[in-house]
């Protein structure tokens, strides 16, 4: 693999893992907690998507859009059985919650998709690039991705500072209680927030689809990398963790060119730790001021 083909099949991993940090990011900006199922909200996307367009027949687009619109209700699901029951009590049992409920879905579509790995065949992952005679080593649903993925990160930029909800968004962070006394529906934004984070994870789903295998694991290893994204990019800025998304997933590229893949999640994560230890909030992230 050449280093050109790395690179950009770096910027396409890099940019899956930032869309589902920014689902990272949506909710902890709002509530301050976050759903440790986005993993199983990727897979989702991916597995309803197949179950619609191939196991169905459905248009690609119908299949796409109910995909997604059920990934959001997942999302929904997740924050009123696993969130809210436990936040608004100012319990962390909700880490566990997300987690558990994680795993239910894991095995639910386990049961009944199967163990199988199935292929998603796009017309954008058939071919590789090539330009001229010359051939980059990539499908051209890789360099899509890197387009969605900040399209979507530039959208929720414009929609939370001109938009309704976007400025109700905005006002639930900096002050709760003022919000509410202003009659903004704080426990609708904050299941907004975990809708649309589930759908952001159900993009992935529905993109990574075609490139890799469809199944009831596939979300496990890619939830934990995108949360390490967003921790590494600062998870309270919503460019900081797509940025920090392209570079881990430059990065991971890059290593299994030159030192093989067996060296991939070993030196990847050793350097998000040095990251971290050098700066503890994120390389685009700011250590929050508390008033006294």
């Amino acid at each position: 693999m050449s280093m050109l083909s790395a690179l950009l099949g770096g910027l396409g991993l890099g940019s899956m893992y930032g869309l589902m940090a920014l689902g990272f990011y949506v909710t902890y900006a709002v509530s301050g907690t976050v759903n440790f199922a986005q993993g199983s909200s990727m897979m989702l996307g991916a597995v309803l998507t197949f179950t619609f367009a191939q196991t169905l027949g459905w248009p690609v687009a119908l299949a796409v859009l109910l995909a997604l619109l059920l990934c959001a209700l997942y999302g929904l699901v997740v924050e009123f059985l696993a969130v809210r029951p436990f936040a608004s009590r100012g319990s962390n049992a909700w880490l566990i919650a997300t987690v558990a409920l994680g795993i239910v879905l894991d095995n639910a579509v386990l049961f009944t998709f199967g163990k199988e790995p199935r292929s998603l065949p796009s017309p954008l992952a058939v071919s590789p690039v090539t330009v001229g005679e010359v051939g980059l080593g990539v499908y051209p649903l890789q360099l899509v991705i890197p387009v969605v993925g900040l399209a979507l990160a530039a959208a929720l930029h414009a929609v939370s500072r001109r938009t309704r909800w976007g400025v109700a968004m905005l006002a639930v962070v900096q002050n709760r209680d003022a919000a509410r006394l202003m009659g903004i529906p704080i426990r609708r934004v904050v299941a907004l927030a975990f809708a649309l984070s589930a759908a952001f994870a159900g993009v992935a789903g529905v993109l990574i689809a075609p490139l890799f295998n469809v199944n009831a694991d596939m979300g496990t290893l890619f939830g934990l990398k995108a949360f390490a994204v967003a921790i590494l990019g600062g998870i309270t800025s919503p460019w900081g963790v797509m940025v920090a998304g392209l570079l881990f997933g430059i990065l991971e590229s890059l290593i299994g060119a030159t030192l093989g893949s067996s060296y991939t999640q070993i030196l990847s994560f050793s350097l998000v730790i040095a990251v971290l230890a050098l700066r503890p909030n994120g390389l685009f992230g700011s250590a929050e001021v508390k008033k006294v």
